[in-house]
């Protein structure tokens, strides 16, 4: 059977360069010796703190909240209970009684047939202006037909002819203004097409394109020579700062900073990794103290009270108990009992004083009347009882 794990099957281990191995042990010694006493400090503080905090704080906060409920919160509780819920409640029957009963009883009695009257007198009053307004209605309507005929007749015998006549008129004039207004269109468009455009073309392919053509062609040498100068300057410009800074920079960052920030890193990392083994080892180191320091408390104080309390109090508390205190607990019960029956006797005597006095001074008290039973109205026994086939009525009785 093969023990050892396959070289594919055991967990690759990083390798760890020489400045790593020289750095770490002196690192963890020097941070354990920092760090323990810290950790048992911090350690006792927390016992301390728990310890406070189960036996101090624990119960005055309990405290501190129950005088906080009985001062602040149980009054208003009370004062709600007590006095505003009750005042409340007389309030509200009271502002049923005073307003919403009054005003159901006015509703139901008052409002309700006066507005029932006045509903009827509004049908009634709109039935009267229905009437008057269809009349009314009627009478406009033949009014309306009249002026409507007459209208008519006007459009139909006047206005229909008198628009025809105008209409033909001024398709006349409109024609005879077409041609006149077409004829002054080509008159001014021959004028303006040879005063105006045919000069403003020939000036424009002959003059201004030229001079525009050889405008462009030196603002284009222009801008090739402003190009090239700036496009000098700019290389300049770059070769100067990338040999006056980017090169220093560049061998300054590759050859000092990452070599020092790879050693701070494994630096930092080791003694971050110190810290945390410390703080272990430490806590360790911190529990088996505060085992030690708890088994010495409890060999040098609990060991021996518990053993006075088992071995030499709780015999004489025994011893005090059975020789003091059961037998003066027997003779208090027996002094009780004794009181209870001299007060039961005492108190018997007093009632039978008190009935002989009575009877003395008023005389025996008059026995009450018998009152004789009704007559017994259940139903009969065996031999009169209602059967299927009999009966006990007078008349069908056998």
């Amino acid at each position: 059977m093969d023990l050892e794990k396959s070289p594919a099957e055991r967990p690759a281990v990083p390798a760890e360069g020489c400045l790593t191995v020289a750095i770490r042990l002196p690192v963890r010694i020097v941070v354990l010796v920092l760090v323990v006493p810290v950790r048992m400090l911090w350690d006792a503080l927390v016992a301390g703190g728990r310890f406070l905090r189960d036996t101090v704080l624990r119960p005055v906060g309990r405290v501190l909240q129950w005088v906080a409920w009985a001062v602040f919160v149980w009054p208003w509780v009370t004062l709600w209970r007590y006095a505003v819920v009750p005042v409340g409640k007389a309030l509200a029957w009271l502002g049923y009684v005073s307003l919403v009963v009054p005003a159901v009883w006015m509703y139901e009695t008052v409002l309700t047939p006066l507005g029932h009257a006045l509903a009827w007198v509004a049908r009634g009053v709109g039935a009267g202006f229905a009437w008057v307004l269809r009349g009314l209605g009627a009478g406009f309507a033949w009014v309306l037909r009249g002026i409507g005929a007459v209208l008519a007749w006007v459009y139909a015998r006047v206005l229909t002819p008198v628009g025809r006549a105008v209409a033909w008129l001024l398709r006349g004039l409109g024609i005879g203004f077409g041609a006149v207004a077409l004829g002054v269109y080509r008159v001014v468009a021959w004028l303006v097409r040879h005063l105006i455009v045919v000069p403003a073309l020939w000036l424009y392919e002959w003059i201004l394109a030229p001079v525009g053509r050889a405008i462009a062609w030196a603002a284009r040498g222009l801008g090739w020579l402003v190009r090239m100068i700036f496009t000098g300057i700019g290389a300049a410009l770059y070769w100067t700062l990338r040999v006056l800074l980017v090169l220093p920079a560049l061998a300054l960052w590759r050859w000092v900073l990452v070599p020092v920030g790879r050693v701070l890193a494994v630096v930092a990392r080791e003694v971050g990794d110190a810290l945390g083994h410390a703080w272990r080892v430490a806590g360790h180191l911190s529990l088996a103290v505060g085992r030690f320091l708890g088994r010495l408390f409890r060999w040098i104080f609990v060991e021996p009270v518990r053993w006075v309390y088992r071995s030499v109090l709780t015999p004489v508390g025994h011893l005090v108990r059975d020789t003091v205190l059961r037998p003066a607990a027997e003779a208090a019960r027996g002094v009780g009992r004794v009181t209870r029956q001299a007060l039961a006797a005492a108190r018997e005597s007093a009632r039978q004083t008190r009935a002989d006095i009575r009877r003395m001074l008023f005389g025996t008290p008059r026995e009450p009347e018998r009152v004789p039973l009704a007559k017994d109205r259940r139903e009969p026994g065996a031999v009169g009882t209602r059967t299927l086939g009999s009966s006990t009525t007078a008349l069908t009785k056998d």
